[in-house]
């Protein structure tokens, strides 16, 4: 686990490319188990491939995703907009927190 400087997050990706990487890694295969995995993988490769995680202090980190995000997803059956939405949101939840954990900051 890498010792967290919150300094050292405004170059995230020079710093912790890394640990970024593994806790994106590690929510893709939870969201992957738990739901439509060709849904995860359009959201993972039309979506969060454009994302932006920030830390807010206090060990809280906040992804940002592009604008209209679920106009982005196409190739997907069986997707309406508000299933897409409510399961970009736990993803989006599940990568904050692996993003905690892989920096040590869990509650």
């Amino acid at each position: 686990m890498a010792e967290f400087d919150p300094e050292k997050f405004e170059d995230k990706y020079a710093n912790y490319f890394t640990e970024l990487q593994r806790a994106y890694k590690q929510a893709f295969e939870t969201m992957n188990d738990r739901y439509d995995s060709e849904l995860i993988h359009a959201i993972d490769q039309q979506i969060l491939a454009e994302s932006e995680p920030f830390y807010e202090g206090e060990g809280e980190f906040r992804v940002e995703l592009p604008d209209d995000p679920t106009d982005r997803l196409s190739g997907v059956l069986a997707a309406d907009d508000e299933k897409v939405e409510t399961i970009l949101d736990r993803y989006v939840e599940e990568i904050e927190a692996e993003i905690r954990s892989v920096f040590g900051l869990n509650d």
